[in-house]
């Protein structure tokens, strides 16, 4: 990443763990992938029972493979034969582990969400909730980080996941009542009810979609 860039992404990065913090969310910043690592698994804990749901920006730094192989108890929805029962072990776990498809300069975190398994774990059932999230998904404001959620992350996953919908197409929302769409329930975050249940680490690399 160009120098300038990385400058710019840890001088917002401070302004967006602000927003955080006034929405009840505690943030950190890591300058590389390998800190995003370090720095997840000391928030995690070892003992933890964790999960998650399609989350890329978990993989990509590593951070998938370090669970299952350390002293962790990795809740792997790859291994379930029942796709149902795996999310609902993601209610009892004590980390949930997701990204953002968006998140907003004054802390504000959105995600659109077909099933719904993630944006309703995220709200309400795990213990504690971890984001692993790029610089490249903050926004100036909740419009355009909606914006962002349905015209850039939404038609990347569609494509990611065979599905057929307008904007895998397109590359834009076309608002399809598809029924393979994944723009199913959209969920804002804008404060967490409960002290220490969510956290974010704000990574200076380009992660997920």
């Amino acid at each position: 990443m160009n120098p300038t860039i990385k400058l710019r992404n840890e001088h917002l990065a401070r302004t967006v763990i602000k927003g955080l913090a006034s929405r009840n969310i505690e943030g950190h910043y890591a300058a590389t992938k390998e800190e995003a690592l370090q720095k997840a698994l000391s928030l995690i804990g070892e003992g933890s029972s964790v999960t998650m749901g399609g989350c890329a920006s978990a993989r990509e730094i590593g951070l998938v493979d370090a669970l299952k192989q350390g002293r962790y108890t990795f809740i792997d929805r790859d291994a379930f034969e029942d796709a149902r029962a795996a999310m609902l072990a993601a209610y009892d776990a004590d980390v949930y582990l997701s990204s953002a498809n968006a998140l907003t300069e004054d802390g504000v975190i959105v995600n659109i969400d077909g099933n719904s398994n993630r944006v309703s774990a995220i709200a309400q059932g795990p213990r504690r909730v971890l984001f692993i999230i790029g610089m490249n998904k903050v926004c100036p404001d909740v419009e355009s980080a909606i914006k962002r959620a349905r015209n850039v992350a939404a038609p990347i996953n569609a494509a990611r996941f065979g599905k057929a919908t307008p904007c895998v197409t397109t590359g834009a929302c076309a608002n399809c009542k598809a029924p393979d769409t994944i723009c199913c329930n959209l969920l804002i975050t804008r404060y967490s009810k409960h002290p220490g249940r969510m956290s974010a680490i704000l990574v200076n690399d380009s992660l997920g979609f």
